[in-house]
Formats: structure tokens, sequence, C-alpha cells
């Protein structure tokens, strides 16, 4: 257990990091991740705050459907990156632990007359995998068997939702406080790996997913983070639209690239980049030793220069091969 965003979280459980992560990729595994913010935003004003925060276009949101989105200063940096759920009766933000009062103080600055406050009786557990569809169906006893991706349904007091942070399949829940250990409980003993920060960590560096404070920041934009379909220019006005604008048609700074390494030297977030030349040509924001393909593996972002660069781990320089920065993908 370690202290993580004002929470105590679990690193690992007894398996070990490496058998959750596995668990994840070949069965089915479960997250307690009850630290996520949870926002309301509800009143007749809720879609225009919304539209004038974030960068997707929440108007295209049918009723029990969610979108990927980030919340952007004027320069175009991030102040979050946040999952957007059109609910019958309100619209729920889901953030980053970290940010979760950042959030909710920026959302009232914009526009204090609609009703924004946390979704304080709720958590969140999810539950991944290639065989989590089957489990969550089983235990939750849930008709989810056309849920769609990024599509929510309500099922006895549960919001179900086919979304995750893994690269696989899965269900995430949000459900009462109260209920969620129970139903962790039910879950474990039908089979579900309890997986911890560290294999939460490894499954999304694989599948290429950004981490607040690694790959975003105030600093840095959706666009050089490779997120430029989550901003919809045509939509109309919205915070950091001009930066962002001005940015796509000047030439973004810097890229985000993945990159994959022989031998066993990790890399870690600060490493610095180098290019064929020696000149330092960039930094990781993300790496590990990958369980999956069992190599060491970084999200970095560089300049300009994609080919023939090396990270300096420990005083020596690994040569890294530039790949697709996601590095893994699930057989649908």
């Amino acid at each position: 257990m370690v202290p993580f965003a004002g929470w105590e979280m679990p690193v690992s459980y007894p398996a070990g990091i490496i058998a959750e992560h596995t668990a994840v990729r070949t069965a089915v595994g479960i997250f307690d991740i009850g630290h996520m913010g949870l926002i309301k935003v509800e009143g007749d004003g809720a879609l225009a705050l919304i539209q004038k925060a974030a960068t997707n276009d929440a108007s295209k949101l049918e009723i029990n459907q969610c979108q990927y989105s980030a919340l952007c200063n004027e320069r175009g940096g991030v102040v979050d990156d946040i999952l957007v759920y059109r609910l019958p009766m309100l619209y729920l933000i889901v953030a980053n632990a970290s940010n979760t009062a950042k959030v909710l103080d920026w959302l009232k600055k914009l526009d204090g007359k609609n009703n924004i406050g946390p979704h304080e009786n709720y958590c969140m557990l999810s539950v991944q995998g290639p065989q989590a569809f089957a489990l969550a169906a089983k235990v939750l006893n849930a008709p989810i068997s056309d849920l769609k991706h990024n599509h929510t349904i309500w099922w006895r007091d549960i919001i179900l939702s086919r979304t995750g942070y893994t690269g696989e399949d899965g269900i995430e829940l949000i459900i009462a406080k109260k209920e969620a250990g129970g139903v962790w409980d039910t879950f474990i003993k039908e089979g579900a790996q309890p997986c911890g920060l560290g294999a939460r960590d490894t499954l999304r560096l694989e599948a290429g997913l950004p981490l607040y404070g690694h790959e975003y920041d105030e600093e840095t934009t959706p666009l050089e983070a490779g997120y430029s379909w989550a901003v919809k220019f045509d939509k109309g006005d919205f915070i950091g639209r001009e930066a962002l604008l001005k940015e796509k048609n000047s030439g973004i700074r810097k890229n985000l690239i993945g990159l994959m390494l022989d031998g066993r030297a990790i890399p870690r977030q600060g490493n610095a980049v180098f290019g064929p030349d020696g000149i330092a040509a960039g930094v990781v924001t993300s790496g590990t030793f990958s369980p999956t393909l069992k190599k060491p593996i970084a999200l970095a972002y560089v300049k300009s220069q994609t080919s023939g660069l090396s990270i300096e781990i420990r005083g020596e320089r690994s040569p890294g091969k530039t790949v697709d920065k996601v590095f893994y993908k699930r057989v649908k």
C-alpha cells in the first residue's frame, strides 16, 4: 500500500504485478478505482458548460453514451483528461484522482449557475480482460450482451460502461460505496484476479494510453499527445481553442512516440533521449519492462528526430527502435 493522490492504494496484491498483468491479458482482473473523481453536472446549462470547458463535442453524445475528452487552459495545456457520460438525468465527468478538486473548481468558476458537485455516494470498479464481459454478466446477472464500446446501462442502481484503461475489453462499474465491497468480493470469488497500481501502469503503457503527470500536464496539449481526434474545432468556441488551432496550423512543438529497447535496462520518466548525433532530442514520459512483449518500452516526447534514438539509463545509452506508441493491440 502506498499514498496516491490522497488515498492509500495497493501497488500489488500477493500474486504480484506480473501475474496480475497476465491475468488481464489472458483472463480477467479487477481494479479498485474508487480514487477516480466523479463530478456531476446538472441543470439546463450543463451541456453548454461542458462544451465550453472540454475539447470534444458532447452534443454528439446519445443518452447512456460516454466519450474521451480534455479540459484545457487558454494556452492549450491540459488541465485534465476526462470521460464525459451523458446519463438520463445528468452529465457525469470522471476525472483523475489527483485532479478532482482542481477540475471541480475549474468547472465552478466557468459557470456557477449550474448544479456542479462531487457524486459523493458512488465509486468505481473496473473489470478487465478477455473474460471480463462474460464474468460481469454472470456476477451481476446483467443484460449486457448488446452493450457497445463507450456505452452504458443502468442495472440495479449500478452504471455499467464498456470502457477501460488496459487495452482489453472490459466493464467499469459506477456503484454505491456501500455495495462496492460485496461486489468486489463476489468477482474475486468467481475468478477475477485483484490488480493494483503496478499492473494498471504496465497495462496502460503497453496500450499506449496517456497518464496525467506523465504524458499530460498544463504545458502539454492534446495535439502533442496524439489526441487530435478528441479536439473538435468545428463545434464552436471552447477554452484553449485559439491556441490549439494556432498549433495545428503552425506545427506542434513535440511528438509523443513509442520506443522499444533491446536488453534489460528499463527506461523511466525523466530519462533523456538522444539522437544519432548525440544531441538531446527529448525525454521519456513513461517506461517499463513489458510483461507481454518481454522488452523494455517507453513513451517519449521528441522534437523532430524519430529514428536512431537512444535513451540514457543510469549513465549509459541504450539504443531504441521507434515503434507505434500503441505497443499492444488486442485481437478483437
